[in-house]
C-alpha cells in the first residue's frame, strides 16, 4: 500500500511540474529511443537477410576446385616455389561425371539432387525494337528441381533434351512480356534469336516460367536481366567447354547435418586430387556464410546500441540532478513528514520511487519512439519491421535500475534530514 501511495505521490508531483519532468526525462527518453531504433533496424536486417538466404538454399553445399596455396621449398639451388605455383586448369583438374556418379552413389540419402550448370553468355534477344536481356545457362535435371520453377505455359526440360542436346529453351513471363506482348501461348513453340559475343544462337522456347523478382536488382522492368535455361549438353557443345565441372551445387536432404557433409564432401572429393599438385577441392555452405553475417551485424548493432546507450547514463545524471532540487525545495515537507513519526526508510522509499517513475514514464515514451523511428527507417530501407523484444525488455530494466541507481543519493539524503533542522529550513 505504502508502494501505491508513493506512486501516486510521485504522480502528482510530475504534473505539478510538467516542463521540468518533461525535460528530467527527456535523457531517458533519447537515449531508450536510440537503442530501440538501432536495435530494430539491425533485426529487421538480420531477419530479411536470413530469409532470403535462406530461400536461396541456406542447407545447400557449393563444391569447387581452387588452387593450392603456394609453397616454397629449399633446394640445394636456393629458394623455388612448390607445389600451387600456378597452372590453368587442365582436363585432368576438373570433376569428372564418374566423380559426381560416384558421390551420389556414396551419399545417397543425405543427397536430394546434385544441380550443374554451363553459361553460355549474357545477350540480348531482340525483335524489331523490342528486345529483352538475358543470361544464357546450361542447366541439368538437378537444377530445375533444385529451384522448382513455376511453368506459366508449355512444358520443362525433358530428359531427352539433355541426352540429344537439343536447342530448346525455358523463358522467364518477363522476356514474354518484353517480346510477345505478353503472350504466353504465343511464345511457346517460337524462336529467339540471340548474339553472346560474335556467334548467333536460335533457340525454340518450350516453356515459360515465373520471374521473381531480386531485391538487389536495380535495373527497370523493361531491362530487367532475365535466365534463359538449356539443356546442360547443349550449353557445353556451343561454348565448347570440357566435359567436367569446376562447380557443383549439392542440395541436402531433409535431417542432413550440414556440417558434417560438408566435411565428408570436402574429403570425399580430395581422394581423386590426393597426386593433383596444383588443385584441390573446397566446399562451403551458405549456412555458415549466414551465421557469420548474423553474427556481424548482431555485434555491429550491439555495439551502436551501447554507443547510444551513454544517453541513458546523462540522463540518469539529469534525474539525479532534480532529485537533489526537488529535495531541496521539499526540505520542510521532509521535517514534517518526520516530527509526525515518518521513518528513514518510508522516506526513502518515496524518493526512489519518485525517481523511478520518472525514469519508467521516459523509458515507455523513449520505447515507443524507438519502435516508431524502427519502423519508419527499415521501411524506407525496404525492409519489414521487427522489433527486437530484448531492447524493450533491457529498456524497461534499466529504466528502473537507473532510477534507483540514480535516485538513492539524493532520497538517502533526504532520509537523512535531522527533522528539527528541516522545519527551519526556509
Amino acid at each position: 500500500m505504502l508502494v501505491f501511495e508513493n506512486i501516486m505521490l510521485a504522480l502528482s508531483g510530475l504534473k505539478a511540474n510538467k516542463m521540468r519532468a518533461l525535460l528530467t526525462m527527456l535523457g531517458i527518453i533519447i537515449g531508450i529511443a536510440s537503442v530501440i531504433a538501432i536495435m530494430t533496424v539491425g533485426n529487421s536486417l538480420s531477419t530479411s537477410i536470413t530469409t532470403s538466404m535462406q530461400d536461396m538454399g541456406a542447407n545447400d553445399l557449393t563444391v569447387g576446385v581452387k588452387q593450392k596455396s603456394t609453397s616454397q621449398e629449399v633446394t640445394r639451388d636456393g629458394m623455388r616455389f612448390g607445389a600451387g605455383r600456378g597452372r590453368s586448369m587442365s582436363e585432368e583438374d576438373y570433376i569428372t561425371e564418374d566423380m559426381i556418379t560416384a558421390y551420389e552413389q556414396t551419399y545417397a540419402e543425405n543427397i536430394k539432387c546434385i544441380s550443374l550448370t554451363e553459361s553460355v553468355g549474357s545477350a540480348v534477344a531482340e525483335d524489331g525494337e523490342a528486345y529483352a536481356n538475358i543470361s544464357i545457362t546450361g542447366v541439368n535435371d538437378g537444377f530445375l528441381e533444385a529451384n522448382d520453377l513455376t511453368l506459366l505455359a508449355g512444358r520443362s526440360l525433358t530428359e531427352r533434351d539433355q541426352e540429344e542436346g537439343r536447342k530448346v529453351v525455358l523463358v522467364s513471363d518477363k522476356l514474354v512480356s518484353n517480346l510477345f506482348d505478353g503472350d504466353v501461348t504465343k511464345a511457346v513453340g517460337s524462336t529467339i534469336e540471340a548474339a553472346v559475343g560474335s556467334r548467333y544462337y536460335t533457340y525454340t522456347i518450350v516453356g515459360v516460367y515465373e520471374y521473381e523478382d531480386s531485391a538487389f536488382s536495380s535495373d527497370s522492368e523493361y531491362d530487367t536481366t532475365t535466365d534463359v535455361y538449356l539443356p546442360l549438353l547443349t550449353a557445353k557443345n556451343q561454348t565448347h567447354a570440357t566435359d567436367g565441372f569446376s562447380q557443383l551445387t549439392v542440395v541436402s536432404a531433409t535431417g542432413t547435418d550440414t556440417e558434417t557433409f560438408l566435411e565428408e564432401t570436402e574429403n570425399f572429393f580430395n581422394r581423386y586430387y590426393s597426386r593433383n599438385e596444383y588443385y584441390e577441392v573446397s566446399v562451403t555452405s551458405m549456412e555458415s556464410m549466414l551465421s557469420s553475417m548474423t553474427s556481424m551485424l548482431t555485434t555491429v548493432s550491439l555495439a551502436i546500441a551501447v554507443i547510444a546507450g551513454i544517453s541513458l547514463l546523462v540522463g540518469g545524471i539529469g534525474v539525479m540532478n532534480i532529485m537533489l532540487v526537488s529535495i531541496t525545495e521539499r526540505t520542510r515537507e521532509i521535517g514534517t513528514r518526520k516530527a509526525l513519526g515518518a521513518t528513514n526508510g518510508s522516506i526513502r522509499l518515496q524518493f526512489i520511487m519518485e525517481s523511478v517513475v520518472i525514469c519508467l514514464l521516459g523509458g515507455a515514451i523513449g520505447i515507443v519512439l524507438g519502435l516508431t523511428l524502427g519502423s519508419v527507417a527499415t521501411k524506407m530501407l525496404g525492409y519489414a519491421a521487427k522489433a527486437s523484444v530484448m531492447s524493450i525488455v533491457f529498456s524497461v530494466v534499466f529504466s528502473i535500475f537507473i532510477g534507483v541507481f540514480f535516485g538513492y543519493y539524493p532520497a538517502n539524503k533526504a532520509a537523512k534530514l535531522n527533522p528539527i533542522e528541516a522545519l527551519r529550513y526556509e
